[in-house]
């Protein structure tokens, strides 16, 4: 028999037979509320590069932060439901906004680290919450202990950094944060899926935990992406001063842009 004359049964494939109907709606409004997220961090990523309207990112992490607490203090219902969802619009965009200042720095060293770094971080989001999804229920809600721990242990590392100023330390503490995040996936995806199953319909506030695991897991791929270009350059520019030494003429490569290199390095960009 070839194997290229059978057929695949797409259907059977998407289903996921136990999780509820009733919870599968819900999981689509969630995942519809989340590609409304993904639009308007663009757009405030885009204004913020072109305009430069928001300078100040602790201001606007700050803004965020003050929308997703009225968000929690609102409650869910009906009447309030075009409320909140105008509220999630706005941390959504002020979460893109603040993202501006590295995408400038990406920029300056290679444009293309940008759509790279947002088509592995998608790659990565769709194949941890589709393992979550296609897994035997409440199978990863183990780790909220581990990623809290792990969470944990960034927080005193980036303290601790701080006066270091350790480059290896920072970027151990990059790899560490990517691999949480990715976690982070897997937990709050079933986590949503047992919520629903006990009746909490929150879809908004859902959205909320799946769009911050997005958010960092870009954030956190821009840094790694950026750095390693600068290290490429450096060591390029480093067989250019060798051969200028031994009399040999070749092209120069495009440097990055020297603050660009310093704001990487520096870890003054989390």
């Amino acid at each position: 028999m070839n194997i290229f004359d059978r057929n695949i049964n797409f259907d059977a494939l998407f289903k996921f037979s136990h999780i509820s109907a009733s919870t599968q709606e819900h999981l689509k409004r969630v995942y519809a509320s989340f590609a409304l997220c993904m639009f308007v961090a663009a757009a405030g990523a885009y204004v913020n590069v072109v305009t430069h309207l928001f300078q100040f990112s602790f201001l606007t992490g700050l803004g965020a932060l003050g929308l997703m607490v009225w968000l929690t203090a609102t409650p869910h219902s009906r009447e309030t439901e075009q409320k909140r969802l105008g509220m999630l619009a706005g941390f959504a965009f002020l979460t893109g906004t603040n993202l501006g200042p590295l995408l400038e720095i990406c920029i300056s060293i290679n444009p293309s680290i940008i759509p790279t770094a947002f088509l592995g971080t998608a790659t990565i989001f769709a194949c941890f919450s589709l393992s979550a999804l296609y897994a035997r229920r409440r199978s990863f809600l183990y780790l909220g202990g581990f990623l809290l721990s792990g969470l944990t242990l960034m927080l005193l590392s980036s303290v601790v950094n701080t006066f270091m100023g350790s480059t290896w330390l920072f970027t151990a503490n990059l790899y560490l944060g990517l691999m949480i995040m990715c976690g982070f996936v897997l937990f709050d995806t079933q986590l949503i899926i047992e919520k629903a199953e006990s009746g909490d319909k929150d879809y908004i506030w859902h959205c909320v935990d799946l769009f911050i695991d997005f958010a960092n897991i870009f954030r956190k791929l821009l840094l790694i992406l950026g750095m390693t270009e600068v290290g490429d350059a450096n060591k390029e520019n480093k067989e250019l001063g060798e051969a200028i030494q031994r009399g040999r003429h070749i092209l120069i490569p495009n440097s990055p842009h020297p603050a660009a290199i310093a704001s990487l390095y520096a870890g003054t960009i989390q």
